[in-house]
């Protein structure tokens, strides 16, 4: 497969699984405003919406762009600005016009269903959107996004086209497992009780698991009220979960194995590692040294992979290459 081929493929799937996950941002965002915060008076209504921004690395920007840090801003800046690119107007235009010039490496149904959500969301304006509701746009992008999924595994041969497609989709979800749960984490640090400080710590945790549609596979696997060091397991280290960071490393280690045919390369290497880490990682170790910190150094070991990625695959590698590790 031609290297921009593979690219255009990694980015279609990576584009609409953060244009899902901005939409969950969102979800969880507009359930923490409605909890009273432990902030100033006048901060409180700008507090989870400046989380949100902070966990995807743009509050500064923000700030700089904007002024001032308010819901229907930060809503807009996200849902519909077509100067953000990674807002889920952009991303559903990229993740378009990425399909559309390799036609040819997917199915007619595939691109249909992605055209279909750009002509919809292009058509969206901020006073139609208001004026549905925000929580039905962000349960329309989800639909969309598992829409797209569905199609792919319902009509997609399983050969390289299919393995680029999931390579991206994981990668995207393992970053967004991480800074979804950061939203929550940043508020404190967890003590090394695993127990929620009070009903706002509580009511923030489930959000949480709403907002990752994981409340019910949380119940069946936890006897225990909602607790942060539970919904962290859940969200960090269990496979039953279909959206954990473990999920996303085994899928990824195993689909680069895969593409390589076993081959002993860098990039299967990455991937191994940090999927081992998390296999036999505790949750008591984590908390015990720190949260955030766990969370920042697994991102920036992502973040590494990702290029690792691009480079054996994208970039370094001619079209006959790859040919011969796929």
């Amino acid at each position: 497969m031609l290297c921009r081929t593979a690219n255009d493929l990694y980015w279609v799937s990576r584009h609409m699984e953060r244009a899902e996950n901005t939409a969950r941002l969102i979800d969880l965002a507009l359930r923490i405003a409605m909890l009273p915060e432990r902030y100033d008076r006048g901060k409180a209504q700008a507090a989870p919406w400046r989380r949100a921004l902070d966990a995807l690395g743009a509050g500064q920007e923000y700030l700089g762009k904007h002024g001032a840090i308010e819901a229907d801003g930060v809503l807009r800046h996200l849902l519909l600005a077509p100067d953000n690119p990674s807002s889920i107007h952009s991303c559903l235009r990229a993740a378009r016009e990425n399909a559309r010039a390799q036609r040819v490496a997917i199915t007619a149904e595939m691109y249909e269903d992605l055209n279909a959500s750009w002509l919809e969301i292009r058509s969206r304006t901020w006073n139609s959107v208001r004026s549905d509701g925000i929580s039905n746009i962000v349960e329309w992008v989800k639909t969309r996004s598992a829409s797209f999924r569905g199609v792919t595994v319902g009509t997609l041969a399983r050969g390289e086209a299919y393995r680029f497609l999931q390579l991206g989709a994981f990668i995207e979800r393992a970053d967004w497992s991480i800074r979804l749960l950061d939203v929550v984490g940043s508020d404190g640090e967890i003590d090394e009780s695993g127990e929620a400080r009070d009903a706002i710590d509580y009511f923030q945790w489930s959000a949480l698991l709403q907002s990752q549609s994981a409340f019910e596979t949380y119940r069946r696997l936890y006897r225990e009220s909602i607790t942060p060091r539970s919904v962290t397991d859940l969200m960090l280290l269990r496979d039953v979960n279909p959206r954990s960071l473990q999920t996303c490393l085994n899928t990824l280690h195993e689909v680069l194995r895969a593409m390589t045919g076993g081959e002993s390369l860098e990039v299967v290497r990455l991937a191994g590692a940090l999927a081992t880490q998390s296999r036999y990682a505790r949750i008591d170790e984590i908390i015990a040294r720190g949260l955030e910190p766990h969370l920042h150094d697994t991102m920036a070991r992502l973040a590494g992979l990702g290029e690792a990625i691009h480079e054996q695959f994208m970039v370094s590698l001619d079209a006959g290459q790859v040919q011969a590790q796929a």
